[in-house]
């Protein structure tokens, strides 16, 4: 069993980070990285974030996917407890607002291919959920200082479509 603080990921974005390591550990540190050639990118595996161009950044890029996919959690079954915790599809709903919004708690990092919306347990309304059981309010602090009330109308484990 993992802790709620271990990083959650799809199968999907475990293989892209992957990839995304191989390709960057193959640079040398003069390399400006792949798709910034004079074929616009179109040659390289990835997409070159701008990122990529100093090598020290790709390093910590490097560094950063490696602690990631050491620590991951690959699309493990969260249990179907109605509890928010990373893994799970969580349903909300915002005070005075009637519709809701559905997103998958997990490493921001890498996105799910069915287009999801992933939000990290390290956000402020990811970590404001964090252990909330279906049906209770929570309240975070957005970005721009406003206290947002929340509630969970549902957390699901998440089923890749695949």
């Amino acid at each position: 069993m993992h802790k709620t603080t271990d990083p959650w990921l799809t199968r999907e974005a475990y293989e892209r980070l992957k990839e995304e390591l191989r390709v960057l550990s193959a640079l040398p540190d003069d390399d400006p990285g792949p798709g910034s050639g004079a074929d616009g990118g179109a040659g390289g595996t990835i997409p070159a974030p701008r990122y990529i161009h100093d090598p020290a950044v790709r390093r910590a890029r490097v560094q950063t996917i490696e602690r990631l996919l050491r620590e991951a959690v690959v699309e493990e079954t969260a249990p179907d407890d109605g509890i928010a915790a990373p893994g799970k599809v969580l349903t909300i709903r915002y005070d005075g607002e009637e519709d809701t919004e559905e997103f998958l708690l997990g490493v921001r990092d890498a996105s799910v291919a069915d287009a999801m919306t992933v939000y990290s347990p390290q956000s402020p309304l990811g970590a404001s959920l964090l252990g909330a059981a279906r049906g209770e309010r929570r309240a975070f602090t957005s970005p721009r200082g406003a206290v947002i009330g929340v509630t969970l109308v549902d957390a699901a484990p998440y089923r890749s479509t695949r």
